[in-house]
């Protein structure tokens, strides 16, 4: 029978999450226990080889791939489930991250620790915890009885954090065949569904100028402080707030000493948008940008990092299922926009209906007082596996 998000299924699959609930937390450490900052080829290997280990013995599951990122970076974690008992049908993709933000040797500073329902740990919140609660949802629609109603693709990649440079062919290859894209990244405040998320760009801007005695000969000099500090002017001015377009110049370098025209200058331009057509504006703007001084040089480099994840009618319509997958668990889920990108841009760009923020709630992702609240192990991993369920 199809699941249906009432109150005797939704207290089975509750029933289950609190029942295995100190198996999850143990598996949460084992996860957070093997450091994996990004670029750590050995701890992502580790990690990847911990859920394989996990996951071969789940009922339903069809397939386990370990893919190598290149140059050592890591490993990639793809698993597909149900694929049998739903043939036919779109996947249902859960999407997430293995790789953290905090570098070897921070957990002999900060090792795992439960203090007053908190559970304290690098890389818990984003997004460890997240993974072991999608490991469990596999092990519930089939050890349940609540079953799925399309093929179920459980994506992790390794290097989420540091941009995506291998696993975006991967989101994006599993993105355009999936009907619905679950993405694992941390709620918003209140336990809130991510239906839109910016997305993002870093630009470089570099001038090559002439070098000259800013005392004896300035004339004769270019300096490409000036020139930049002008660009600079120029691409602020870029940022519509109105629109959600907002513009951060993060980094200014250049020069040598106080006494010579500077003859090279550097920054770094960090742009938040809130839909395509924004995008390819700023972006057009910025790689059109000429020379103030015809005698300076100007370099533009970076470009578009992730596209947009937009509030579509698909993606109103996935939170509405969502919300009342939520209700029957006694759940009120909000929603929000955030200004952060994750997995979840790209996979929208490839057209699914994608729903972010879905993993474990807590607080102070890549911050030292990064934790989860342990209940939420069992109610939002109980949420997820109802509403995987009943898509």
């Amino acid at each position: 029978m199809p699941f249906e998000p009432n109150s005797e299924n939704a207290h089975r699959l509750l029933r289950h999450f609190e029942e295995r609930r100190g198996r999850i937390l143990s598996f949460t450490r084992a996860l957070c226990e093997l450091e994996s900052p990004s670029g750590d080829g050995p701890g992502s290997s580790a990690v990847a080889g911990l859920l394989a280990e996990a996951a071969a013995s789940l009922e339903g599951v069809d397939s386990i791939e370990r893919t190598q990122a290149p140059e050592g970076y890591g490993e990639h974690f793809l698993l597909r489930a149900f694929g049998a008992a739903a043939a036919g049908e779109r996947p249902l993709l859960l999407l997430g991250h293995t790789d953290t933000v905090h570098p070897r040797g921070t957990l002999s500073e900060r090792p795992w620790r439960e203090s007053q329902g908190r559970i304290h740990a690098p890389g818990v919140y984003d997004m460890k915890a997240a993974c072991a609660a999608a490991l469990e949802t596999i092990r519930a629609c089939a050890e349940t009885g609540a079953g799925t109603r399309r093929p179920v693709v459980l994506l992790l990649t390794c290097d989420e954090e540091s941009g995506s440079f291998s696993g975006r062919a991967l989101v994006e290859r599993e993105s355009k065949s999936a009907e619905y894209v679950l993405v694992l990244e941390p709620p918003a405040p209140g336990g809130r569904a991510k239906t839109a998320r910016k997305g993002t760009g870093l630009f470089t801007l570099g001038v090559e100028g002439r070098a000259a005695h800013a005392g004896l000969e300035p004339e004769k000099g270019v300096s490409a402080v000036h020139e930049l500090a002008r660009h600079v002017e120029r691409v602020v001015a870029l940022a519509r707030p109105e629109l959600g377009t907002t513009v951060n110049v993060g980094t200014i370098s250049g020069g040598t000493h106080p006494n010579v025209v500077a003859a090279e200058a550097h920054a770094e331009v960090d742009i938040r948008f809130s839909t395509r057509a924004e995008a390819l504006r700023v972006e057009e703007a910025i790689r059109g940008l000429e020379p103030f001084d015809e005698r300076a040089r100007l370099r533009v480099g970076g470009g578009i990092n992730r596209p947009p994840m937009e509030r579509t009618p698909a993606v109103a319509a996935l939170f509405e299922r969502a919300r009342q997958v939520a209700a029957s668990l006694g759940i009120e889920l909000g929603e929000a926009s955030v200004g952060g990108a994750s997995d979840g841009n790209f996979a929208a760009a490839c057209g699914a209906a994608v729903l972010d923020g879905l993993g474990i709630e807590g607080d102070g992702a890549h911050a030292a007082h990064e934790h989860i609240h342990a209940d939420s192990v069992v109610r939002r991993g109980a949420f997820l596996a109802a509403l995987v369920a009943s898509l």
